[in-house]
């Protein structure tokens, strides 16, 4: 899918593009590109990365991962 975007630049912006397409050897359509990939890195919120299967099981002892009496015999 392609989306046309049109900009005004200002002439400082317009030298900045200019340099980076000869600094980088790229076209000014793949230097917007990737601007525009880089500042959604940087200022998007990232979502928050979930535990797999937490919460899904439940042994009914409310205190199984803190109580020592539960690891007698563990391992043997």
């Amino acid at each position: 899918m392609s989306t046309t975007v049109q900009a005004r630049l200002d002439p400082e912006t317009q030298k900045t593009l200019d340099s980076l397409v000869r600094h980088l050897g790229l076209t000014p359509s793949e230097v917007v590109r990737e601007g525009v990939k880089l500042l959604g890195r940087l200022n998007l919120p990232r979502r928050r990365r979930k535990i797999i299967g937490l919460g899904k099981f439940d042994s009914g002892i409310p205190d199984l991962a803190t109580n020592p009496k539960y690891m007698e015999d563990y391992g043997r």
